[in-house]
């Protein structure tokens, strides 16, 4: 047994009571270097993390430490606590590490992808705006809208003619645009219409239309008409310019145009004629009989040259509309002309509208009441009307005898039940063979039958399978 030291000894020599008790700490040995797929857990981690209750824990210890592949070691054991045996984690796998080769190919897969997604946008912005394209050219045609896109030009000595101001003052009062150019032939008037283009980035273009106007003065009028008469009634070989001569000399200039001609005052020119007439009367009467009076008024108009008839006029007119299908439009007054001028481009304007109206892709003529068709109300209102004109439909069937079989027969589904209840097919054919048709009124009125031709022939269209079957051989 060790003695006491000595009282003497420094107090701070002598060790705490608290060091005395207190129980050496094992010493802990440095880990290895970690290596991957390694973990290291010391006792108190575990604890501290992964706390288990008592009694559990995959050694059953309370300050026992778990491994997955060695025992568990007590904390107060005699051996230093050694590094826990290391264990492969369940980390996520790597990534795959891609060549070169299969990297760009990855690329050119997702650039093919995109440029896939552009051109698919693209086409889709192409159709909108072809389908915008047309919507806009369609409506460009419709009346209303044509006239913004039609101008009206004017020949410069088409203002030195009686009825040219008119002309212009018309057409601006009806919000045409109009400009002022030479044109081939002299106090014409032609139009230009701006194109809208249906396709997509078509730019707008400017097309001439194919009608002229030519507006001639009275003079000049009048000695073309008295020239038919001249060269009628002599054959000379020097003739003066006719009205035939003169449309010939303007459709040489602008060939494919369709060519119409206007003049004013003709009808002030023949009552002037009138009051000269009975000027001459009057002088006459103070120097001979009626008798003189009416020869010396046949020979002074047979001596004007520029006295021309109203017969000889129209005879004019009517030659040269049979020989150059052209036509010539007289008017009293330039309001008048002005009004003509104006309904002309209206007409020019609305064409292109009325020919896709027009265009039925049928090559017969079909009337307006046939091509409108028959409204039918939601109530059914206007079915009978349909069955009517789907009897009209068959040769030589007039609106008396459809009404007949209509009649007896209000409706289809009518028919094909009263075709069902006969018994043999030439009773089905002769059903409607003795139905009455009346026609007219009153003393007038008169009857017949269906006839068992058209009876047959209704019977095959409702009842036959056969698409190209022939209901009627003799047209």
């Amino acid at each position: 047994m060790a003695e006491p030291r000595s009282e003497s000894c420094s107090e701070d020599e002598l060790p705490s009571l608290s060091s005395l008790l207190q129980a050496p700490e094992p010493s802990r040995p440095r880990p290895p270097p970690a290596d991957r797929g390694v973990v290291l857990v010391s006792s108190e981690e575990e604890e501290e993390e992964d706390p288990e209750p008592p009694g559990g824990g995959c050694c059953g210890g309370e300050n026992a430490i778990c491994d997955a592949e060695g025992p568990a070691l007590p904390v107060g054991s005699d051996k230093p606590s050694s590094p826990l045996a290391s264990t492969e984690a369940s980390l996520p796998p790597e990534k795959r590490r891609y060549s070169q080769r299969e990297r760009e190919a990855v690329c050119r897969a997702a650039w093919e992808r995109r440029k896939e997604r552009e051109a698919k946008r693209r086409l889709q912005e192409e159709e909108k705006e072809s389908r915008r394209a047309l919507a806009k050219a369609l409506k460009a045609q419709r009346p209303g809208e044509c006239q913004k896109y039609i101008t009206v030009v004017l020949d410069p000595a088409l203002f030195q003619v009686e009825g040219g101001e008119q002309i212009l003052r018309a057409l601006e009062a009806a919000n045409y645009s109009c400009v002022v150019e030479n044109q081939a032939v002299p106090c014409s008037i032609t139009w230009r219409r701006e194109t809208v283009s249906p396709q997509m980035g078509g730019g707008d273009e400017w097309t001439e239309e194919p009608n002229v106007l030519v507006l001639l003065g009275l003079g000049e009028f009048l000695s073309m008409a008295q020239s038919y008469k001249q060269n009628a009634d002599s054959c000379t070989e020097k003739q003066k310019m006719s009205l035939q001569s003169y449309v010939a000399h303007v459709m040489k200039k602008l060939p494919g145009k369709t060519l119409a001609l206007a003049v004013v005052g003709v009808e002030n020119y023949f009552r002037s004629l009138r009051v000269q007439s009975k000027q001459r009367l009057q002088q006459a009467a103070g120097h001979g009989n009626q008798e003189e009076q009416r020869k010396g008024r046949k020979k002074k108009i047979k001596d004007s040259g520029l006295e021309l008839t109203r017969m000889d006029m129209e005879e004019a007119l009517v030659d040269l509309q049979l020989s150059t299908q052209v036509q010539v439009s007289c008017f009293e007054s330039c309001e008048e002309l002005g009004e003509y001028a104006t309904m002309i481009t209206k007409a020019v304007a609305e064409a292109p509208f009325k020919r896709d109206r027009e265009d039925t892709g049928f090559s017969f003529y079909l009337e307006k009441r046939w091509c409108g068709g028959v409204k039918v109300d939601p109530s059914g209102k206007g079915l009978l009307k349909v069955w009517t004109r789907q009897i009209e439909q068959f040769n030589r069937v007039s609106p008396a005898m459809a009404e007949a079989i209509v009649s007896a027969y209000p409706s289809p589904q009518l028919l094909i039940q009263a075709y069902r209840k006969c018994s043999s097919d030439q009773e089905r054919e002769n059903m409607l063979a003795n139905i009455p048709v009346h026609r007219g009124e009153g003393v007038t009125a008169t009857s017949r039958r269906i006839g068992p031709e058209l009876s047959r022939r209704i019977y095959l269209q409702m009842t036959s399978h056969n698409p190209d079957l022939c209901l009627d051989f003799t047209g």
